[in-house]
């Protein structure tokens, strides 16, 4: 859950960190004095568009970070899959800078990431409704994630999924064989022209090297040819001239005569054994060097043959066999297509089949939690002041998708006797709150996120139906830590923790300030909040009833 929110510079923020608990939060204060700048920052470390409006003006970027702890398995493997390391204790920091052109930076527990992994990462983290913010409510191609968060065995969705992948898979294979024949006679020819002038060359691993290592020793053979003859006359000598070993051979004689002289034959001795040793190896060499001009020009050959091959079927041998493999692999794909195809038509029709039976499966655990998960609702938007409103979950059936063939879409009778609408149609703002409200609260003993913000939740409804939304967040932050920013003096009795926004001025600029009340300060807040400009003893006294209502029952 979300423990610790840090801004910097962003509108009339200048600098606050707030420190939240477990259970509900809740954010009041005066209209426009900032309390959608939190909720703004929040969105900005879930990775939502921002802009450069956003960094306070006169500064050169705006800074926002978010510690969590107590992270669920699903964030765990999300970073695993992002390759991001986890801090010890189950612990993330995620930050975002936005600079004043607009650019934005973001890090995951110090690890740069891009905005679409920030955003993929805090969505496992946070869900914010908004005011405005029902677009997973009231579109109908989304009602079906409500049913399936409650479902007890989430093996029959997993297996359906996996199968329909599977299906989409051999689809795909089929379309790709549906070529017409003039295209396969071109392909053939092709693949047939790369294959045989493949093969014909013999390819051979670590060829190319060596020929290239033997095409520079060729080169400079002559040289080193007269060089070693040079060596090897030099130490044996000829007709006119003794030799260097000759000469040493000499001197060691005359040396060897002498006990005064040891230690000057013993360096000849080991000059003799040395010009032994080099003309052994000058001769050897001269043996292994063996060439043509013709072997030169062979090896030239062979080297264009490379380096052609090179710009048509890989930068080395290992890369050229590999484009003959496929080839040939594509040439028996072709040739034995109708065999191919037959196959994989019987594979999508077993696909095809077991799809549907699983896709029934689906729709019937669906129906089942349907038909409980209306009852609830009713229950809870009774509780929440709705009694006459009636709740249902209707069932159409449709193409097979990677959700099923299931169409399922929320429908609402706001009286008795009315016919049951789109919610999109019969809603309004209030309403709508209060069914999302009602609807998160089932689904948080089964939703793995761990923090819930509730943007302005109490816009269009009364003070009675305020204290009934206020219990209800109290309730559902039994489960899941909860966030809300109210004017509703009802709703903020019911928190755990109280933060006052306010707005203050000094030296002509603006700021807006974010500070924990304690019994006292959430009491004259309340106050405020129920009577406007003036602060009297009457509003003081009921706040103070409301709040001794609200945490201690009396």
């Amino acid at each position: 859950m979300l423990r610790t929110l840090d801004i910097e510079n962003i509108a009339v923020i200048e600098k606050a960190s707030v420190d939240f608990s477990n259970g509900l939060n809740v954010l009041t204060g005066e209209t426009g004095a900032g309390k959608s700048i939190v909720v703004d920052s929040i969105n900005a470390i879930m990775g939502e568009r921002t802009s450069r409006e956003l960094v306070r003006y006169g500064t050169d970027y705006a800074f926002v970070s978010a510690y969590f702890d107590d992270i669920c398995s699903a964030v765990c493997d999300k970073l695993k899959e992002l390759d991001i390391e986890l801090e010890d204790g189950n612990s993330l920091l995620l930050s975002r800078r936005i600079s004043s052109n607009g650019k934005s930076l973001c890090k995951v527990n110090g690890k740069a990431v891009t905005v679409s992994m920030l955003k993929e990462i805090s969505s496992l983290l946070v869900n914010v409704h908004g005011q405005h913010d029902s677009q997973a409510l009231l579109n109908p191609d989304l009602q079906y994630t409500y049913i399936d968060m409650l479902l007890n065995d989430k093996s029959v969705l997993n297996d359906y999924k996996n199968t329909f992948k599977k299906l989409i898979s051999v689809r795909r294979k089929l379309k790709s064989l549906a070529n017409d024949e003039s295209d396969k006679e071109k392909q053939l020819e092709i693949l047939n022209f790369q294959i045989d002038e493949l093969e014909a060359a013999d390819i051979k691993i670590g060829e190319r090297e060596k020929l290239a290592k033997k095409r520079e020793l060729i080169q400079k053979s002559e040289d080193i040819i007269k060089a070693l003859n040079l060596a090897v006359s030099t130490i044996n000598g000829d007709d006119e001239n003794a030799g260097v070993e000759q000469a040493c051979n000499d001197v060691s004689r005359m040396l060897f005569k002498f006990d005064e002289t040891k230690e000057i034959f013993d360096v000849f001795n080991d000059i003799n054994d040395k010009l032994e040793l080099a003309k052994d190896k000058a001769e050897a060499l001269l043996m292994s060097i063996d060439f043509s001009p013709e072997e030169i020009e062979m090896i030239d050959e062979r080297l264009d043959l490379y380096y052609k091959f090179s710009n048509k079927y890989g930068k080395n041998e290992e890369e050229m066999l590999a484009f003959l493999e496929n080839a040939k692999e594509k040439r028996n794909s072709i040739l034995f297509a109708d065999e191919e195809l037959e196959r994989l038509n019987r594979e999508y029709d077993n696909l095809l089949n077991e799809t549907v039976k699983l896709a029934e499966k689906l729709s019937n655990e669906r129906k089942k939690i349907a038909s409980d998960f209306e009852k609830k609702v009713k229950d809870e938007l009774s509780f929440l002041d709705m009694p006459k409103m009636q709740f249902f979950v209707n069932f159409e059936k449709g193409n097979l998708s990677s959700t099923g063939f299931d169409k399922i879409e929320f429908k609402i009778s706001a009286n008795p006797g009315e016919p049951p609408k789109s919610l999109s149609k019969v809603a309004s703002g209030g309403e709508l709150s209060r069914i999302m409200l009602a609807i998160k609260n089932i689904i948080s003993y089964n939703d793995t996120i761990g923090t819930l913000i509730f943007d302005e939740i109490d816009t269009g409804v009364s003070g009675r139906a305020s204290q009934k939304i206020g219990l209800k967040l109290k309730s559902v932050s039994k489960n899941t830590q909860v966030i809300c920013v109210t004017h509703s003096a009802q709703i903020a009795s019911n928190a755990d923790e109280h933060f006052l926004i306010e707005k203050k001025f000094d030296n002509d600029k603006t700021y807006t300030s974010v500070t924990p009340l304690d019994f006292e300060g959430r009491k004259r807040e309340l106050a405020r909040i129920m009577g406007g400009l003036e602060i009297t003893d009457t509003l003081l006294q009921s706040a103070n009833e409301l709040l001794n209502q609200n945490l201690y029952g009396n």
